[in-house]
């Protein structure tokens, strides 16, 4: 469904959308010719490799095949060292999206404490980055964090990337917090994330919905990557 709304939204912004799809058994070489070929073709702004790969895959190095200027998912080694030293490059879509929401809601990051759960290099470690940049104070909390309630209650802007269905609630969130929901479960009763949001209506000050908060914000930073990247394409000498 992802890749289906990536793709739709990649023509809808007139681009166009070169789609490979590789057999389940695909070798390792296999995958890393069809990027190369992808990498050497000047028409193609944007390469991302869609992930989770199968098992027999080294997602890692298939991903640094990919040029650092077409790297519209931002998770090369080369985007990620950009982003460590605070320089221009193409960043992570999702944590992107987030930030794009704070300032769309007006939420002031300079000097606020953000609180970050999950550390996995698509979001909870680029999250982290991109609000230090943005001048936060920021805790990246994780599975081995003690007392994970202390640490989330002293967050102004609670950002939850866990991939664990409903794991914040009421005792987690300070009064007058903004909760920002990057996780998505199919459960029976439909979808949800990371965050029981029912139980904060009277907590949080604002909180994203899940579906419809941060997932269409993720796909368009990609539009605006690619758009970037393309721009890169025609203007090397003027990469900002």
């Amino acid at each position: 469904m992802y890749v289906a709304n990536k793709r739709r939204s990649v023509r809808e912004a007139g681009m166009r959308d070169v789609h490979r799809s590789l057999p389940q058994g695909a070798t390792q070489k296999q995958v890393a010719a069809c990027i190369d070929e992808l990498a050497a073709d000047p028409h193609i702004s944007g390469i991302l490799l869609q992930l989770p790969l199968p098992g027999q895959l080294d997602a890692a190095s298939l991903i640094d095949r990919i040029p650092v200027g077409k790297d519209v998912d931002g998770l090369t080694t080369a985007s990620a060292g950009l982003l460590a030293r605070g320089e221009y490059g193409l960043r992570p879509c999702t944590p992107s999206g987030v930030i794009e929401l704070l300032n769309s809601a007006g939420v002031p990051t300079k000097g606020a404490h953000a609180v970050v759960v999950g550390r996995s290099q698509l979001v909870g470690r680029p999250m982290a980055q991109l609000l230090l940049l943005r001048d936060a104070t920021t805790t990246l909390a994780h599975r081995h964090t003690t007392d994970l309630t202390a640490v989330t209650r002293t967050a102004d802007i609670l950002v939850v990337a866990t991939g664990i269905c409903g794991l914040i609630g009421p005792e987690h969130v300070k009064p007058g917090a903004t909760v920002i929901d990057v996780g998505i479960h199919r459960t029976p009763t439909g979808l949800t994330g990371d965050v029981r949001a029912g139980e904060l209506n009277s907590i949080a000050s604002l909180i994203t919905p899940v579906p419809g908060g941060v997932g269409p914000m993720t796909i368009a930073m990609l539009m605006a990557n690619t758009l970037q990247a393309a721009r890169w394409t025609h203007h090397p000498a003027h990469p900002h």
